[in-house]
Parts: structure tokens; sequence; C-alpha cells
């Protein structure tokens, strides 16, 4: 066993499959604010092989993720991150997901920036939602990057006249988590240190069948049927991703943005599904 460490954030089915292709012979800790789904997940992977630890952790909450990564260090080199945690529009409020979703990812990308070992590698799992968005102005992309982290939930454009739900929430925090990776790996660079973001479509998930149970499953229904594939994704197709993007044969790709949705994305701006907010 050797001295590097990987950290997942969001003990799913997404993140799983991720840290089996990059963690094999490296120290696992795992973060999540459910213990139940540390119990369980650590169980599978300490039976197929892999060192794990774990430790309970709220995304939304500065200190607890200063904790994670104390605990990251304690146990080694931070060789990588893989934030696959947060809330979809059908589990929370517009200002959890807020929290949750862009000022909290915003925290691990800066905290966990301090820290990593040179040639160490991380990847956000954001959404296609974030492309659903119509363009938006030069100042408020700098704005959503590049403002300072506590301060971000007081800009003018994540306030309730603009945010109007949960889903508008969702997608402005993907957006955001976009546009942080970007700035923020000008200072993984200063490390020796590379940072990305992969915006799936719809990946067969717990998180996933919720919102296909939920209010906008007819939505998603319809998503499938102008798709080529004719299906949603599987996180080992993310995980494939993200693997590659985590090698040193990704040395040249950092402050990037990846989607991966079957097409629905062009389908949504260019084809025939444009009505279909999510």
């Amino acid at each position: 066993m050797n001295n590097e460490v990987v950290v997942l954030f969001g003990a799913g089915a997404i993140g799983e499959a991720i840290v089996r292709r990059v963690s094999a012979g490296r120290k696992l800790l795992l973060a999540d604010y459910s213990e139940d789904k540390l119990a369980m997940m650590k169980k599978e992977l300490a039976e197929a092989g892999f060192s794990v630890e774990t430790i309970k952790a709220d995304l939304s909450s500065r200190d607890s993720i200063k904790e994670v990564v104390a605990k990251a260090q304690s146990l080694g080199d931070i060789m990588g991150l893989v934030n696959a945690a947060g809330v979809s529009p059908s589990q929370a409020s517009a200002e959890e997901v807020l929290k949750v979703d862009l000022y909290g990812t915003s925290v691990l990308l800066e905290e966990f920036g301090k820290v990593m070992a040179p040639g160490g590698a991380g990847i956000v799992i954001s959404s296609q939602s974030g492309h659903r968005l119509p363009g938006l102005s030069v100042e408020d992309n700098k704005a959503l990057a590049m403002t300072p982290t506590e301060e971000l939930l007081d800009l003018p454009i994540l306030q309730p006249n603009v945010i109007t739900d949960s889903l508008a929430a969702y997608q402005y925090a993907k957006r955001t988590n976009v546009l942080r990776v970007a700035a923020e790996s000008v200072n993984w660079q200063k490390r020796n240190a590379r940072i990305n973001a992969i915006s799936p479509g719809i990946i067969m998930t717990p998180l996933a069948l919720d919102e296909l149970n939920g209010p906008r499953g007819a939505g998603y229904k319809k998503m499938f049927d102008s798709m080529v594939t004719k299906r949603p994704g599987t996180p080992d197709e993310i995980a494939s991703l993200a693997e590659l993007l985590m090698d040193r044969r990704s040395a040249f790709i950092t402050g990037s943005d990846f989607l991966v949705d079957g097409g629905i994305t062009a389908q949504y701006w260019y084809g025939n599904v444009s009505e279909v907010r999510n």
C-alpha cells in the first residue's frame, strides 16, 4: 500500500464507479452526510480489496469540509478528489440546492486546491442542467466564477427574483460548478494539480430515479425518445471518462467541462425537445 489518497464526496453510484477505477493500491476516504450510505459503500469496497476510511461530512459546511481535508492529509498525499455529492431539484428547496450544490462545491474546490499533492487530479460531477441556461453576460460569468466563496450567495443573479424554484437553482448551481472549476484550476496549477468537470445527462442512479418518478418524469421520458441511444446512461460510462481525466494521459487537460448526455442538450437547443426545461 502506498501513501497516496483519493477522496470521494458523495457515496453514490457515480462516485463509487469512479473510485473503483482510480483507487486500487491507494487509500480511499469516503465522505457523505449519510452514515448508512458510508457503511454500505465501505463494506462493498473493502470486500473488493480497497483500503477504505469514512467520515461523515456536510458539503454545505466549510468547517465540515476542512475536517475532511485534515482527515485526508492524515492518511497521506492527496492525489485524487471526486465530488459526486449534491441534491437534486426534486429532493430539496432552492435555498438548499444553492447552499449544497453551489456554495459547497465552491468551498470544496477552494479547500482541496490548497492541499492537493503534485500530480494530483480532481473531478467535479456537474450536470447537463448547467448547459440548459441561456448564455449569461460576461459580467455574470465572471461573478459566478470569481466572487469570493463566502459572498457567492449574495450575488444579485442568485436572489429569489431570479431563482424562482429548485430547478432554476440547480441549473445555476451546475453552471457555477463549471465556472468555478475553470477559475479554481488556476490555483490548482500552482500545486501542479488538475481539476475538471463532467456534466452528465440522465444517469441511472437513485437520484435519477427520484427525478424520473417526480413531476418532471414525463419530460425525461420524452428526452429518451429523442436520443440516439433511447436510454439513460450508466455510472460506468461516466466513470470511464473520469478515469481518463484523472490519469497522466490527460496531463494537458485542466479547467475543462465535458458534457456527456447522449446528445440531449444538442436536441434541447437545436432539435425538438426545447420545451423540456430540465
